[in-house]
Formats: C-alpha cells, structure tokens, sequence
C-alpha cells in the first residue's frame, strides 16, 4: 500500500505498461516551475529507509542518485525537473519496495473566444482552443521504449450573470435560442453577461472573456383575476422586457396598444385567450399568449328555506347567482300581500344580501310560514330566469 503523490501537481495520468505507475503533471507558466514527489511509507511498523534515484537515458535506467534518507515514514524530494524518479523504500529487511513516477510540465493552451453571430432569436458564441504541448514522452522502465502520451483538452463555456449555454463542457460553438412552446422558456439572456470559455489541459489552465450587450425582448403579464363571473374586471400587469410597442388582443374583439392597459371587463361568459405581442426598438418581436380567462356563466339557485334568527347562519333569504345582468324579486305572503321586493343590476346587484325576514325593509318581522316568490332574471350569456320554475314556496322560521 506504498503511495507516491506529487504535492501541487494538477493532474495525474497511469503509464501505459505494468506495473502502472503514475504520471504527474504541472503547469509551467513562467519556465520557473518545479515538482515535488513524496512517497508515503508501505504498511508495516517502520521507519524506513529511502532512497531516490532519477532516470538516465544514456543508461536507459535509474541510475543518478537523488537522495537517500532513514528512519523516517515518509521521505520528499523537491525542486524536481521533468522526467522519471524512483524510490527504493527498505524496512531492516522486512520489507523492501520501489515505486516510480514522472513529471512532466505543461504550458497554458491557447483559449480565444467571441460572438459568432448575433440575432433576435438567437446567439451564437464561438470558442477556439490549441494545446501548447501537444505530447509527452517517457519510457518504459522495463526496456527503456519511448512512449507518448497525449495532452489532453477540454473546456468550459460560463457566463456572469449566470445564463443558458447548452451543454457548455460539450459544444465548443454553442447555439443559444429560446425554447419553444408549449414548453416555453427563455435561454436567451435578458441582461447584459459576461462569456467566459475556458480551456484545460492536462496540466493548466486558460480563459478567455467578452462582454455580451443583450438585444433580447420578452412578452411577460400576469392576470388578476382569472376568473369570476360576469362582468369580470381582469388587471394585466406587463412584466415585459425592452419592448417599446405593445399589442394586447383581449380574445374578446378588443385591442389595446398601451403599455399600461386599463382593467378589462369581460361581460359574455366564457373563456377568453389574451395575447400580448411586443416589438422593441431593434425590431425584435415576441409574444405570450395567457390561457385561460374564464368568466362563468350565469347560474341561479333558489334555496326553499331560511331561518332569520340572528344567530349567524342562514339568517337571509338569498338566492345564489351568478353572472346576471339584472334580478328582480317579490315575495308575497300566503294572503297575496306584497312582504318584499328587490330590483337591481350592476353595482346595486353585487351589494345586495336578501330578504332578511322583515316586511318591506322595515323593522316589522314577519311571521313564521310559508311565503310566495316570483324571481325573474336575465345572465350576461342572455338566458332568461322567468319561467315557472323560478316561481315557488319558501319557508321562514324563526
């Protein structure tokens, strides 16, 4: 279990023959940089003795001596060029050992990045990168064969603020455009980025950055409320980006080119789709299109009993309507005399809570029994309550 490590190393490769030893990799960026191997005592009770040694290729072995040190667990060897070093670990003869590794020192690749082409709907970014050391050589220590290694390249697209890049380790050229719908989302950035492309190679590491001026529009509003009966109000909110013209169907035959539209009423029950289309200054269009505003229709229920006792509950007699233009109510007593009657549409008609149980609106109760009603009513939808049905008995207990 004797382990060989190279402290402030950036990467680590396996040779290609057996026994596979490792291969360390530095950057070397101003020609300066040195390596350092440590080699970490085998299991056992030591100390050891450490002896290090560096590959000679005029005798295609290890035979320049490094240093040697005893009576330790662990043994360094610092301000290392490249090339391969091994280390005879011995324990009084209980345990004797040799590891080897290599060091090599890479040079920062090349990383260059801009905007590729820039459009409404789109951006595009291209990225160009180049290793400075394409490959490096070692040997094998069993016969002294030259073998090669390749440097490897990879990158990373990023922005600031973070924005969509599509599989950014992946595309070198990255397309960036909006999802459509019905799944729609937007990738485009709605605020000016900085692009960063990075480049890694085995052993460094090298960026590349330009600032990204966003011509981007987005379509964006929000509904309150989105449903309710006739005639239903709607606010629209314009949450939208850079646009500068606006053109806002309601579903409803209605448009409105403002900013800002007033509240909307919908009087006709049903469902209604709003779009909203923007145009900014560089011509850039999008639209959002809200489904869905949904205005009832109308309904009337009549309830055949209540109870005005003041205890709270059921105490009114109220029918329950939706999406009237107007109602008009009389209720008699079982003698044929008028005890209450209501007209109202609009304003007046969302106020109104019934009868509640007194003759004429006066302070007079009304007895217990049975009492008549006549409802007559017309929906927003133009259907007409007025038919025997809405004719009938309601009891009152008190």
């Amino acid at each position: 279990m004797a382990q060989l490590t190279a402290p402030g190393s950036n990467a680590v490769r396996s040779a290609s023959y057996s026994p596979y030893y490792p291969i360390f990799f530095y950057c070397n960026i101003t020609g300066a940089e040195r390596g350092k191997l440590t080699a970490t005592s085998p299991s056992g009770t030591g100390p050891f003795s450490f002896a290090w040694y560096r590959w000679n290729d005029a005798t295609n072995s290890f035979s320049i001596s490094v240093k040697s040190e005893s009576g330790v667990m662990t043994s360094s060897i610092e301000t290392l060029t490249e090339g391969g070093y091994k280390v005879d670990i011995d324990s009084a003869g209980f345990y004797d050992t040799s590891l080897v590794g290599w060091i090599f020192f890479d040079r920062p690749p090349t990383a260059t990045a801009k905007l590729q082409q820039q459009l409404c709907d789109r951006i595009a970014l291209n990225g160009d990168t180049a290793a400075a050391i394409h490959s490096f050589t070692y040997k094998n220590v069993n016969n002294g064969t030259p073998l090669s290694i390749e440097n490897e390249i990879t990158f990373l697209w990023s922005s600031s603020p973070p924005s969509f890049i599509p599989v950014p380790d992946f595309f070198i050229d990255p397309i960036i455009t909006n999802k459509p719908p019905p799944d729609r989302e937007y990738r485009l950035p709605l605020e000016d980025v900085t692009y960063k492309f990075q480049v890694f190679s085995l052993g460094c590491t090298s960026e590349a950055t330009f600032p990204y001026e966003s011509i981007h529009v987005k379509a964006d509003f929000t509904a309150d409320p989105a449903d309710g009966e006739a005639p239903l109000e709607v606010s629209f909110t314009n949450n939208s980006v850079r646009g500068s013209v606006f053109k806002w169907e309601f579903g409803d035959d209605s448009v409105s080119n403002v900013q800002d539209p007033m509240p909307h009423i919908y009087y006709k029950p049903g469902e209604y789709s709003v779009l909203l289309t923007i145009e900014s200054d560089l011509h850039c269009i999008d639209s959002l299109r809200f489904n869905k505003i949904n205005v009832d229709p109308s309904a009337l229920k009549i309830p055949n009993v209540f109870t005005p006792d003041g205890d709270g509950y059921n105490d009114m007699f109220m029918v329950e309507a939706r999406s009237l233009r107007f109602i008009n109510m009389e209720i008699f007593s079982r003698s044929g005399i008028k005890v209450y009657s209501f007209y109202g549409e609009g304003e007046l008609l969302k106020e109104w809570t019934g009868w509640d149980g007194n003759i004429n609106n006066s302070s007079i109760k009304a007895t217990p029994g049975v009492y008549f009603y006549i409802i007559r009513a017309y929906g927003w939808d133009d259907i007409k309550y007025d038919s025997k049905e809405y004719r009938g008995f309601v009891y009152l207990y008190r």
